[in-house]
């Protein structure tokens, strides 16, 4: 049942309880109490409003593969805390294999990402060097899990 509430809510998180509640075949309190357990357990993060980079003039997604020089644990987490400090990296990801992070970063263009890239990224706690790969096109993106 809360995987069942999980999907509709993913698809519509704007259902109100009554509205989840009819669509899964509950009542209003057991739907309301499930969602409130699925809260507090951290299975629900949260809701956020997703908004179409390309017209608020963000259109270019770069990938930046980040190796560092130390491995210590001081050094990766400070570069973890300051990714929090930009906006502009919406993604960030501890690897396994050749690279040690890859940062989704997200720009308005080409220039933009260079700026970053040279005041910022560069300057992060550790950094060795940065491999940059640019988004040609979007096939697919989506916040829904597969529950």
């Amino acid at each position: 049942m809360d995987r069942k509430l999980l999907r509709h809510l993913q698809h519509d998180p704007d259902l109100s309880v009554a509205a989840l509640a009819e669509k899964v075949g509950l009542s209003h309190t057991p739907c309301w109490r499930r969602l409130k357990r699925m809260e507090a357990d951290g299975i629900i993060l949260g809701r956020a409003l997703l908004l179409d980079p390309r017209r608020l003039g963000l259109g270019v997604d770069v990938f930046a593969h980040v190796r560092l020089k130390m491995h210590d644990e001081q050094t990766l987490e400070a570069l973890e805390r300051e990714t929090l400090e930009h906006p502009q990296i919406v993604e960030c990801f501890s690897m396994s294999g050749e690279c040690d992070y890859v940062m989704r970063v997200v720009v308005g263009s080409i220039d933009d990402y260079e700026r970053f890239l040279k005041k910022v990224l560069l300057h992060l706690p550790g950094v060795a060097s940065i491999n940059s790969s640019f988004a040609l096109q979007r096939v697919k993106m989506t916040t829904a899990l597969p529950v």
